[in-house]
């Protein structure tokens, strides 16, 4: 470091960008770290974050330090295709749903009265890196720390290379219903439900029971392009009247949203003193749009590098080439021939435990089980997106 870089005064050691799941994980674990006591952090978000804009859901094996504030917990899911249906009991594991408002609620309260944090609401214009750190240019001023910490979304549509990477939605439209009779088991989510009509794409139905009268009943696809509303909306009461046999039913909320699924690199870092955080930083996993676990280790992994060291890891996520492969290759699946995912996951679940899936899908699989987890499906697909892979190129439908 220069001798001007090692000298100049900056108004703050963190600029976290964003008060979202990203930004607040960030400066909660940043709180939990007695070594990083002394840094101040200034964290500017555009919104009241005042609203239950959205919920993540994810599984877990050990206790998380959000327990206390999530919504529903649940130890078994239902796996059900064309011939083949099964309830998985989660043994270890619980599938658990946090409301959004209630993790904003939690964290600004773990932080509140903390000195070393400052909240502004406004929005960063431009975040340039310099010698001794950052400069950013807010509305809320002007400020320079020593390191930003960029959770806004990254804007897809002018990345795009279609020419080079997949691009894919996870897009889905729930209502969260409620009913006069006992119809949903409170400790089973119906995980995926493929039994509908593919129209060649992945589709599937997702329900997260609340209570035997109540739940959030979601029809969810994977492909290219939103469908218009009414589409989704006459999957749902298909659904709830053919397979569910709901003859009257209140619709209570309704959920909509379209998740980016890509293998486009988002780089984890912008120059030496800008690290990318949440869906920025690609940690919305490219298969699955799961996400909010992967926040929660990205931001313990930052952390702890920033107080053994002072700077964050040279490897600032710690993700392994193999599974970027993986995804990479169901995208491909996903866009070449959308239909055969549901093959694919019900080779997946009656060939495999849960564990081993959890374990796969969350990257901590070894060489072994990843080979028995790719040996349990059938091969032809993913050989043909191999070789597209090889040739540099996306696979498209023919």
């Amino acid at each position: 470091m220069s001798s001007t870089a090692a000298t100049t005064v900056l108004d703050y050691d963190y600029f976290i960008v964003g008060g979202g799941a990203a930004g607040l994980s960030l400066a909660f674990h940043i709180a939990q770290e007695p070594r990083l006591a002394t840094k101040k952090v200034l964290l500017i978000e555009p919104e009241a974050k005042n609203q239950n804009d959205r919920t993540w859901s994810f599984w877990a094996d050990e206790p998380t330090a959000f327990d206390g504030i999530v919504a529903h917990e649940w130890r078994r899911i239902a796996f059900r295709s064309p011939g083949f249906e099964q309830i998985i009991d989660l043994g270890r594991y619980r599938y658990k749903t946090i409301n959004g408002l209630d993790y904003y609620r939690f964290v600004r309260r773990a932080l509140a009265g903390n000195p070393q944090f400052r909240f502004e609401q406004g929005s960063v214009t431009a975040l340039v890196n310099t010698a001794a750190g950052v400069h950013a240019t807010t509305s809320a001023g002007e400020f320079t720390a020593r390191y930003a910490f960029d959770s806004r979304p990254p804007d897809l549509a002018k990345l795009k290379q279609p020419e080079k990477h997949r691009y894919l939605l996870q897009h889905f439209v729930g209502w969260e219903i409620e009913t006069d009779a006992d119809v949903f088991d409170p400790a089973t989510v119906e995980f995926m439900d493929f039994r509908g009509e593919q129209y060649h794409e992945a589709r599937f139905m997702y329900v997260l029971p609340q209570g035997p009268r109540k739940a959030l009943v979601e029809y969810t696809l994977f492909s290219e392009n939103v469908l218009p509303k009414a589409e989704y909306e006459a999957a749902l009461r298909d659904y709830l009247s053919t397979t569910l046999g709901l003859k009257t039913y209140r619709i209570v909320a309704e959920e909509v949203g379209a998740i980016p699924m890509t293998d486009h690199p988002l780089p984890a870092r912008q120059g030496a003193h800008i690290i990318n955080l949440g869906t920025r930083g690609g940690r919305a996993k490219p298969s699955t749009g799961y996400a909010f676990k992967r926040i929660q280790q990205h931001s313990q992994r930052l952390v702890e590098a920033l107080a053994s060291t002072g700077h964050p890891p040279l490897d600032a996520t710690g993700d392994k080439w193999q599974f970027r492969l993986f995804d990479t290759l169901l995208l491909d699946i996903m866009q070449r021939r959308g239909e055969t995912t549901r093959d694919i996951f019900r080779q997946l679940f009656e060939r495999n435990s849960v564990e081993r899936i959890f374990r796969f899908l969350d990257e901590t699989t070894s060489w072994a089980d990843n080979f028995r987890v790719m040996n349990s499906v059938t091969p032809w697909p993913f050989m043909r997106s191999i070789v597209q892979v090889l040739r540099g190129r996306p696979g498209r439908r023919s």
